[in-house]
């Protein structure tokens, strides 16, 4: 069957009025999910497993898709407007949606969100849908060495993430290094600060860090300042209008960042946190204006939205052409592909072209219907701001609490909540960033594990980074991505001289 032919296919499962039901509900449920801080679409595709046993497996797997990128399409409302990601790929989204909230631009803000979302999310299936049969090999090109040679042009950002002072942002990041080194050694087996605690031993989950750091902390600086009034006291939502200005700014990065988000998501284990992460810091390096970032800037907030989307689509590259997760999420999918009988991979187009167009078709309606339905209902989550701030206060707070327990039902991630909520507020106290925190406590696992998986096929031999093409490009870029603040700073300095 022609990519013609497998495209048409896909529609018609898409289109056909099971499909479009399956499809509404999937992205309904996800979006709600996404809404809510730590639940997030693993647990929901995790519950549906049980219950679409027995279903026709297209419609089954074209809804727990439409859940997957119906969370990430609705994860940032809670990042935006409370300061607390609804799931890891939205906590870039914080950076400016929250201050744009805090300025009384909340609908304007969820507004921005919804069209990025919904940008990236379309380039990323039109990508998937010319590209998927051949992207596969892609994925598999990136060995060890390349995505140490990734994760180390990501670290090359941290500088961009400090809000002032770069010793701090350093500092930050040296803290997220050692925090993502707690557990067991993938390697070795060997338990690495885990001080005797067997709570310890699978390591800190991302979430409990980015609710502690940013939510927690978040209310603790509110009691702090409960008798300070914000631009959202006096109820002004704003405006939901996007003047043409807006628009500008949302179309560049919307469409940047959602062929890089798309080309990250392919590469497994990347996902949409790292892509918002990069596309966010990437946006920022070329932003004629980046000290408007992290203050509420409209590309600050539109190039992780795009980004994040568009990873998700991305994501189903090596899940549905090699059967390999490339993600949290995918992986969870993978077992339900397996549940219903359907076995990913290389056979998949031409054994089930149904269920492999199938579900590529139904992103881009996904998508249409997670426009229809975000738009008209700003007005109404906008609101949450309107509510008093002690009773608000106590929402993010329970939030918080469900969403980390539900990760693993043990009181001691409550705990550790509290700790990285008391790090988070000091952290804020004493104008540490925390976004280095977070970006080097991702990459800072994967690097390490790539590095060493690197190292033990050469036996040992470190020109292994310099003989392979791809990460040899990519050390070369993280040298520049370096080198360039320092010769920007070197210049303005001998400027003003």
């Amino acid at each position: 069957m022609g990519a013609i032919e497998g495209i048409l296919t896909g529609f018609e499962v898409a289109l056909s009025l099971e499909g479009i039901l399956f499809v509404l509900l999937g992205v309904f449920v996800g979006t709600f999910i996404g809404m809510l801080p730590g639940l997030g679409p693993i647990s929901a595709i995790a519950i549906m497993i049980p219950i679409t046993y027995g279903m026709n497996p297209t419609l089954a797997l074209v809804m727990m898709a439409g859940v997957y990128y119906g969370a990430v399409f609705g994860g940032s409302t809670s990042s935006i407007l409370l300061n607390a990601p609804g799931i890891s790929g939205t906590v870039a989204s914080s950076f400016d949606g929250y201050p744009m909230a805090q300025n009384g631009q909340a609908g304007k803000a969820l507004a921005i969100a919804a069209i990025a979302s919904f940008i990236g999310g379309t380039i990323s299936v039109i990508l998937l849908m010319a590209f998927a049969p051949m992207l596969s090999s892609v994925a598999i090109s990136f060995g060890p060495p390349a995505y140490f040679a990734l994760m180390l042009l990501g670290l090359t950002a941290i500088a961009s993430l400090s809000e002032g002072s770069t010793i701090k942002a350093l500092i930050s990041a040296v803290i997220g290094f050692i925090v993502a080194t707690i557990g067991i050694d993938p390697q070795t087996g060997t338990a690495r600060y885990t001080f005797g605690s067997t709570n310890l031993l699978d390591g800190i989950d991302f979430l409990i860090i980015a609710l502690g750091l940013f939510a927690i902390a978040e209310v603790g600086y509110l009691i702090i300042n409960r008798f300070k009034k914000s631009a959202t006291d006096g109820k002004q939502l704003g405006s939901l209008k996007l003047s043409k200005q807006d628009m500008k700014e949302i179309a560049g990065p919307s469409g940047r960042q959602s062929i890089l988000g798309f080309v990250l998501g392919i590469l497994p284990g990347a996902g949409a946190t790292i892509a918002s992460f990069i596309s966010y810091i990437s946006e920022k390096r070329i932003a004629k204006k980046p000290e408007q970032f992290g203050k509420g800037a409209v590309k600050g907030l539109a190039a992780p939205e795009a980004s994040n989307n568009a990873a998700t689509s991305g994501s189903f590259v090596p899940l549905l052409s090699l059967g390999i997760p490339g993600s949290g999420t995918t992986a969870v999918m993978l077992g339900a592909f397996l549940v219903l009988g359907v076995q990913p991979g290389p056979m998949l187009m031409g054994d089930n072209p149904e269920i492999f167009w199938g579900i590529i078709a139904s992103m881009y309606i996904g998508n249409i219907f997670l426009l229809i339905l975000n738009l008209p209902l700003i007005p109404y989550i906008a609101r949450v701001l309107t509510v008093p701030r002690p009773l608000l206060i106590s929402l993010v707070i329970v939030f918080s609490l469900i969403g980390v327990y539900a990760i693993s039902f043990s009181t001691f991630d409550l705990y550790l909540l509290l700790a990285f909520g008391v790090i988070g507020f000091l952290m804020r106290m004493f104008a540490f960033p925390a976004p280095p925190f977070i970006l080097a406590f991702i990459l800072g696992g994967m690097m390490e594990q790539s590095f060493r998986q690197a190292m033990t096929s050469s036996n040992g031999d470190i020109s292994i980074f310099f003989t392979n093409n791809i990460s040899l490009v990519l050390i070369i870029l993280s040298v520049l991505s370096f080198a360039f603040p320092i010769i920007k700073s070197v210049r303005e300095k001998k400027k003003t001289a």
